[in-house]
């Protein structure tokens, strides 16, 4: 399971040009399902994400987690992070889990991040969206679990 998390200040998604979800300060997260990845996979990236210590505190230090700022999370699925580039030049999607148990998973991710007392907004399972965010530093970490 891979999260490529971003910091932003804010994040939208929008289907056919209307907004489908928002957040203010806090963290996009698109999350790519590989096969293999069962829900321990998703309990542990979970709780990674909520408490990943990447927001500044008064200091400009990275000492802060979303948990601590009360900071909001938008979920996006994003099956192409599973992409595997190394030959040729058309990615080949074979390591990209099953788009049912895909699913399931991306729904307990956002479960458990819920679960953790965060504000969670979502992109659309399966759907073409556009993600608009405006990124705060900029910060991005990638995460795999």
């Amino acid at each position: 399971m891979k999260a490529l998390l971003q910091r932003v200040k804010h994040a939208s998604v929008s289907i056919d040009g209307n907004v489908y979800s928002k957040i203010e300060k806090g963290l996009l997260v698109f999350l790519g399902v590989e096969k293999g990845d069962e829900e321990l996979n998703a309990d542990k990236l979970s709780q990674k994400v909520v408490n990943l210590r990447i927001f500044e505190d008064e200091n400009e230090k990275m000492n802060l987690s979303l948990k601590n700022i009360k900071g909001e999370v938008l979920i996006v699925s994003q099956f192409t992070l599973c992409g595997d580039c190394k030959k040729g030049t058309r990615p080949s999607f074979d390591n990209a889990e099953l788009p049912e148990k895909a699913n399931y998973l991306y729904e307990y991710f956002i479960q458990n991040i819920k679960n953790e007392g965060i504000s969670v907004k979502t992109g659309c399972f399966g759907a073409m969206m556009d993600v608009e965010i405006l990124n705060d530093g900029p910060v991005t970490f990638m995460i795999e679990k």
